[in-house]
């Protein structure tokens, strides 16, 4: 029997990609291994979003192209954005590589594992007008107890330093029903944590209803029995409505956490970064949903040395920070990126300059981060258990409503041990770090 080897990069939803790619593959009785040295072809899904995600795709590439000179690996497929953006170049420059499968033909993998192993080299591109739905086999990759599900492909809002629009298509949603359906599988199958994931969460619906309709598809997904949470990412502002606010304040499965990427706070920026909001619009709704939605924590991100930022600008959007005292914060680095309006502006910011933003930001939000985390002290927390310490099996770890899959800390429980991952339990905080939190098991 076939064997595949598989290395899934990037983002959520590139995760999600890679999870149908293997539910293609297994319908097609091919095995999936973690061992590279055992498979017969390996498939890089890549990313392709700025240059550090362009690098690390190279170097697995070229990492996984050892296997073909060293292993029984037949084929070498990469897979995803890095493919779907610069196709032939890398056939061309990358002799190792055998297919490559853009964004829009992920659908086509057997097509270009057929042909590698006839011996053939094969581009597929696509039309990035492609989304899955309930009825394709996936095969989830992340703990039985938690999953992504993406409501719609691409985007639409062509931000000016952004390279989505280009390799993933306009956006497209999904329909209510088809998310449902697949929610509700996947909570059959033990699922207690949804995380519902787009390249603008907001925007779902706008496509194929003509008007917003996040609100309406959580009120139905909050009907779901077995469900602990449904947790919100990638929330763009503009339609971050009064609506969505009063359903997250009132239903209990629904996450009071918010991923809402910002990206600057400086109003010359936000319009050459070509954004919809200005920094008075942000700090309404901030101001409205934390008003309206006791014990909200909000996640965002900002990017740093975006051309023609000045030291003026910087001012502003660390003082933005200092304001709002988000609860989660990420710092990017402004990467130029060809074929995006930002790329082609001739005010870049030096790297030098960009890295010093970049740490003193970061180093901003851990003094923010550590002084609301010790306000967590003596409060009760539902923790959703993931592991146990190895060298203190007392100690669970886990998550609560207050922190994502991957990306944000750790509540380390103590008199937890027996408790498997999955479990649920109540804790209380006793001591908040700069990133984790230490809580001690409530008496059942």
């Amino acid at each position: 029997m076939l064997k595949a080897g598989f290395v899934s990069l990037g983002c959520a939803k590139n995760l999600v990609d890679t999870e149908i790619m293997l539910g293609i593959l297994a319908d097609n009785n091919i095995t999936i291994t973690d061992d590279p040295h055992a498979a017969d072809i390996l498939i890089v899904n890549t990313c392709g979003f700025i240059d550090s995600a362009k690098e690390e795709s190279i170097s697995t590439i070229i990492q996984m192209a050892d296997f073909k000179r060293e292993g029984k690996c037949r084929g070498l497929i990469v897979a995803g954005c890095l493919g779907q953006r610069y196709q032939q170049e890398l056939l061309d420059e990358l002799p190792e590589v055998s297919a490559i499968v853009g964004t829009g033909a992920w659908h086509r993998i057997m097509e270009a594992v057929q042909a590698v192993l006839a011996g053939e080299r094969l581009l597929l591109i696509g039309e990035t007008d492609t989304i899955y739905d309930e009825n394709m086999r996936r095969i989830t990759t992340t703990p039985s107890y938690s999953a992504y599900v993406k409501i719609a492909e691409g985007c639409s809002n062509c931000c000016s330093y952004c390279v989505i629009p280009l390799v993933r298509g306009k956006y497209r949603s999904r329909t209510i029903e088809s998310i449902v359906s697949e929610v509700k599988n996947l909570t059959a199958q033990g699922v207690k944590e949804i995380n519902l994931i787009a390249q603008d969460t907001t925007s779902y619906g706008r496509d194929r209803y003509h008007t917003p309709q996040l609100t309406a598809l959580l009120k139905e997904l909050v009907k779901i029995d077995g469900l602990l949470w449904i947790r919100l990412l990638y929330c763009y502002p503009k339609y971050f409505n009064d609506e969505l606010i009063e359903t997250i304040a009132s239903e209990p499965k629904i996450c009071k956490y918010i991923d809402m990427p910002l990206q600057h706070a400086d109003d010359e920026i936000l319009a050459a970064m070509n954004r919809r909001d200005t920094r008075a619009d942000i700090e309404k709704l901030l101001t409205k949903i934390r008003t309206s939605i006791p014990g909200v924590v909000i996640r965002t991100s900002f990017i740093v040395g975006f051309p023609g930022e000045s030291d003026a600008h910087f001012e502003t959007l660390k003082q933005f920070m200092l304001a709002q005292k988000f609860e989660r914060v990420g710092v990017f680095s402004y990467s130029q990126e060809e074929g995006t309006p930002a790329g082609a502006l001739v005010q870049q910011v030096p790297d030098t300059v960009k890295e010093e933003r970049y740490h003193e930001l970061m180093a901003l939000q851990c003094q923010i981060s550590e002084e609301l985390n010790r306000q967590m002290e003596g409060k009760e927390l539902t923790v959703l258990i993931e592991g146990h310490n190895s060298e203190q099996p007392d100690v669970a770890f886990g998550r609560s409503y207050r922190e994502a899959p991957e990306v944000d800390g750790r509540i380390f429980v103590e008199n937890a041990g027996g408790l498997v991952p999955g479990a649920v339990v109540q804790a209380e905080v006793v001591q908040g770090f700069t990133y984790d939190l230490l809580a001690e098991k409530k008496p059942d």
